[in-house]
């Protein structure tokens, strides 16, 4: 466990934070990589579609393991706490590979894919396959996010990011491999990527975090003081409005592609948000990366939370005018048709949606600091219920968009998504002041 810290320090935060930072910023590059990939092979549009939707069907899938990385990062103190969630992780990976199956037998799929959100024959038969090719992907995000946790509370947290080169090492020498052979589908070409990368990631962190896991399991079979006493019935408790939180949060994804699957130029649409929401996640990425930053530094009694509070200020501004500047400039171009090799024709199409996520970046890293204080405090509730009011607000604003004022479905969706953000972060502002003043009054 990280020893406190008597002055946390812009220079100890950065220390701790930017091998973090780092790991989300490369794992944010292999949306973009894949994205041009498979612009270049053989009917970029459809494939650009399943891909878009496999994709958003596998995290769907993963998203009740997400979270595991905060609740190790909080939780796993001792040999006692260790034992708890790993056999916590282990029983809920195995539950959402089962799901995950059960939600790809041909019946249940086409149901979902045809029925529902409306693809074409041509689409639901490769995110078919790309759904399938993913099936390792959200039990390998369980183990490496539980490994994840334990090395960010052990202050390991380059380790984290030497995973991730191993990572994004394996997914190119993957995706570049299959693209030059040529007769394998775009979608598919992506959907191997992305699984051998997480899972050799899985692998090599389990290596790293092996000494910890030692000292861990060499100590006491009693809590260590002042640790609580675990059960599985309280990790439930701590960790469902978490996981719930990362299903609604990751679940507005397929049903955002069920709306844009109905609106005017749907296929454009599909085509285009996967490229814009990996970009988008480049600059993202910052503010995800800060909140287990936040969880494990702010203190036990929130003594570092303003420092915590100005940097992660500093940040949003960063990158908020990054983003700005990029995407009100002929920079967006040069991204969207050099980079990613969209057509003219979908790079013009691409401009509105990416300048309505500008201020998404600031959203997130305010929301991640929220998360860390209602985490710190163990009072994870709120979260959920603010995720509750930002799907819901997306999914009605996506539905007047489409439905009523007939936007293009990319338009409809980022500019949903940028309010719906907005008014959870609002939300959050009342029960975080709260739990803040009583974790400093503890």
């Amino acid at each position: 466990m990280t020893e406190p810290v008597e002055r946390l320090t812009f220079g100890k935060i950065t220390a701790f934070w930017l091998p973090l930072a780092a790991t989300w910023l490369m794992m944010s590059l292999e949306g973009p990589f894949l994205a041009a990939v498979i612009a270049r092979m053989v009917d970029p549009k459809f494939n650009l579609a399943a891909y878009g939707v496999a994709f958003s069907f596998a995290l769907i899938i993963e998203a009740p393991i997400i979270m595991i990385m905060s609740a190790a990062t909080a939780l796993v103190r001792d040999r006692h706490s260790f034992i708890k969630m790993r056999n916590f992780t282990y029983a809920l990976n195995g539950i959402i590979t089962v799901g995950m199956l059960v939600g790809l037998w041909p019946p249940v799929f086409d149901f979902i894919a045809m029925d529902m959100i409306g693809l074409p024959p041509p689409v639901a038969r490769l995110t078919h396959g790309a759904s399938l090719l993913l099936l390792p992907w959200p039990a390998a995000i369980g183990f490496r996010r539980l490994y994840h946790g334990i090395l960010i509370r052990h202050g390991r947290t380059r380790f984290v990011a030497y995973g991730t080169v191993i990572r994004l090492v394996s997914m190119a020498a993957t995706g570049f491999g299959l693209y030059f052979l040529g007769s394998i589908a775009g979608a598919f070409v992506g959907a191997v990527a992305l699984s051998v990368g997480v899972t050799v990631e899985a692998l090599a962190s389990r290596f790293m975090v092996a000494g910890i896991m030692r000292q861990l399991l060499a100590g006491s079979a009693e809590p260590t003081l002042g640790s609580r006493v675990l059960t599985y019935r309280y990790i439930a408790k701590f960790y469902y409005p978490l996981a719930l939180t990362s299903i609604l949060a990751l679940g507005v994804h397929p049903m955002i592609t069920f709306f844009v699957g109905k609106s005017r130029m749907a296929i454009e649409s599909l085509a285009v948000l996967p490229v814009i929401n990996s970009l988008s996640f480049i600059f993202r990425s910052v503010g995800l990366s800060f909140q287990e930053v936040a969880i494990a530094l702010m203190g036990d009694r929130g003594e570092h939370y303003i420092r915590l509070r100005n940097f992660g200020t500093m940040l949003a501004g960063i990158t908020v005018g990054a983003l700005a500047l990029l995407a009100f400039t002929p920079a967006a171009v040069i991204w969207f048709h050099d980079v990613s090799g969209l057509s003219s024709e979908l790079t013009e199409f691409a401009r509105l949606p990416l300048q309505l996520l500008v201020v998404m970046p600031g959203l997130t890293l305010l929301l991640s600091v929220q998360r860390a204080i209602l985490v710190n405090t163990h009072h994870t509730s709120p979260v959920t219920t603010a995720t509750g009011i930002e799907v819901g607000g997306i999914l009605l604003l996506m539905f007047i968009g489409i439905y009523g004022l007939d936007l293009y479905g990319a338009v409809a969706a980022t500019g949903a998504l940028t309010v719906g953000r907005l008014v959870a972060t609002g939300f959050l502002l009342f029960p975080c002041n709260r739990a803040l003043r009583r974790l400093q009054s503890a």
